[in-house]
């Protein structure tokens, strides 16, 4: 059994991160399908076998190429790295990829979310020297390669389920603030002081008095096609890259305007001069710097495999051909690359969301897509140079501050406020968190506080339970509950489950809190679902205290998942009978302890 319950990655929020009208994209598959009359689709596979579609997947590779150079060089840019990085990045994935497989319609590369983590690595390893820190970030990059291929060999990709949403979504946010904040100085053509975020937004006021009026007219009226053009539902029009609409609307102006060659891009003469190889005797022989090291390839290797994880996730609900891709041979495959792209002086290597969707518009049906991208690549490297290097860089600066806008968008605000209080203030904190020290520490308080949130809701819980049978909260019976009740948290809920065999109906009886650290022993009880179930019946017993809204979202999505890939009906029996905390249908549901059995409690 493939699919994934419970599992931070199934948010709906997510495809707002790529750009895409999942209601537009939901159609167009069902139209597919239906042209299909009743004959079932053929799952086109990786490997050799992929090669029979290589004229759908050569058109969709050349198609995505064109909107992979502006995206890499832009968060090569942003990462304080030399253009080239992330060219070499997204070549070096697609000659890895379609090879060891993992995923079946994603397109890797550099990816804008971690150009945040990158820079803040290059900064603090190099002390403010660039070019130093470079070098000794594309060893830390090597050395998280190998955690990551490490982790993959263990199953670790499934402990990225624990993270709840709230914290993910406020990661992703915060990331988009990073990205907006760190494109202010090539937006407006005047180098900033500061490179932290609140020093960046101090510093603006100051830096716009100064700033090149000429860039910025460039910047903005690139910006303002992005948003324009992402106004448009159409999947067709999407075809089209509107950042490579804007690439050449920008290589016009600067022309027409005049910029100078410092404020355009740059790529050596020879390409292979420009290629940097990582320093680990500078940063093996400096043991100041080995704390450092340490906290940045936790960071890269714990935001690298979120993200990626999310994304191929998310991608996989939109492949018309409903293929689930294998999270653990996706996280392998990306430490094989982090590894090969660090030698070569690349950047990391993570799904990318933008450059995936457009594959699937385009007609792409296997990883070869990838490979094809690679080498479309390779040409522009070598024989279209020069027309890269007229790119301005306000140009790649409004792409990627379109895509932090996207992830740090007001409406994010509004759905988290929609959904409970719990989850804005974990989404707010972990922002918050992230903006005043990093990524790490802002990923790890919201899930902190998501835990401190929900053992609150699970005693208060117990608490009126205790009070109605009129027995005494005390002290002891309190520490007791809140000793419990977190055991109960990271155990599996699951009491039974049994399948007949006859009626073709699997039947899971919880009877424990269902939440997001307790999802790798669910996510156990989802893979024992036999291929021959017909129907699949989850029964909440009268322990189910609370069910958070990872899984509430989870549990949704896993229904609609199995409906419409294996037309197999999933029931939630007992589920409508838990109080919702919002108007939301994703909302945390909660138990009515009026409707509760005694027995569930004994133990406290």
């Amino acid at each position: 059994m493939e699919s994934k319950l419970f599992n931070p990655n199934h948010s709906t929020v997510e495809f707002e991160k790529m750009q895409l009208d999942n209601q537009i994209l939901k159609n167009q598959i069902v139209e597919e399908t239906d042209k299909q009359s009743d004959v079932e689709l053929e799952k086109p596979e990786n490997g050799l076998k992929g090669l029979k579609h290589w004229r759908e997947d050569l058109v969709a590779g050349l198609i995505v190429s064109l909107v992979s150079v502006p995206l890499s060089l832009g968060i090569a840019v942003a990462s304080g790295a030399p253009p080239i990085a992330g060219i070499i990045s997204s070549i070096i994935a697609g000659l890895i990829f379609p090879f060891l497989g993992g995923a079946y319609m994603t397109i890797s590369g550099p990816a804008a979310g971690l150009a945040p983590v990158v820079l803040a690595t290059i900064v603090a390893l190099g002390h403010g020297n660039m070019d130093v820190g470079y070098k000794l970030c594309l060893a830390a990059i090597c050395f998280a390669g190998m955690v990551q291929i490490f982790l993959s060999l263990v199953k670790a990709a499934r402990l990225s389920a624990m993270f709840p949403s709230a914290a993910i979504e406020g990661m992703l946010a915060s990331i988009g603030l990073l990205i907006i904040a760190k494109q202010l100085p090539n937006f407006i053509g005047h180098k900033f002081q500061a490179h932290e975020f609140f020093g960046i937004i101090s510093e603006l006021p100051a830096q716009i008095l100064v700033m090149n009026p000429k860039v910025l007219a460039i910047s903005a009226v690139c910006l303002f096609i992005l948003i324009g053009l992402s106004q448009f539902k159409s999947p067709h029009l999407k075809i089209i890259p509107p950042q490579l609409i804007v690439v050449f609307v920008g290589i016009a102006m600067g022309n027409v305007i005049g910029l100078d060659p410092k404020l355009l891009i740059h790529i050596p003469d020879k390409v292979l001069s420009g290629i940097a190889f990582p320093d680990f005797q500078g940063l093996l022989a400096n043991q100041a710097l080995w704390l450092s090291v340490i906290g940045c390839v936790l960071t890269l290797t714990l935001v690298d495999g979120c993200e990626s994880l999310a994304t191929i996730k998310a991608i996989d609900k939109i492949d018309p051909y409903h293929r689930n891709s294998n999270p653990d041979r996706t996280l392998f495959v990306m430490g094989v690359s982090n590894v090969c792209s660090s030698m070569v002086g690349g950047l990391t290597i993570i799904p990318g969301g933008i450059k995936s969707t457009t594959c699937i518009l385009s007609g792409g049906k296997t990883l070869w897509a990838n490979f094809y991208n690679a080498f479309f690549l390779l040409i522009y490297l070598f024989l279209a140079k020069d027309l890269i290097n007229m790119i301005p860089l306000g140009v790649l600066a409004a792409i990627l501050m379109h895509i932090g806008y996207k992830l740090c968008a007001p409406k994010r605000w509004a759905r988290m406020a929609a959904i409970g209080w719990e989850q804005l203030a974990v989404f707010a904190s972990t922002i918050i968190m992230t903006l005043a020290t990093d990524l790490l520490w802002g990923l790890l308080f919201g899930t902190a506080l998501k835990f401190l949130l929900t053992l609150v809701f699970y005693v208060r819980n117990d608490l009126s339970i205790l009070v109605g049978y009129r027995k005494p909260a005390t002290k002891v019976a309190l520490l007791r509950l809140i000793a419990n009740n977190t055991k109960r948290m990271f155990s599996n809920p699951v009491v039974w489950r049994k399948t007949d065999e006859k009626d073709g109906i699997h039947v899971i009886y919880i009877n424990g809190p269902v939440v997001c650290f307790n999802s790798m022993a669910m996510n156990r009880e989802i893979e024992r679902i036999p291929a021959s179930a017909q129907k699949v019946q989850f029964f909440f017993g009268p322990g189910v205290a609370l069910i958070d809204h990872t899984s509430v979202t989870n549990l949704i999505a896993f229904s609609t998942t199995m409906k419409l890939r294996r037309n197999v009906e999933v029931e939630l029996l007992g589920f409508d009978l838990m109080c919702r905390c919002s108007k939301d249908e994703a909302c945390m549901r909660v138990a009515n302890p009026l409707i509760q059995s005694r027995v569930a409690y004994t133990a406290a």
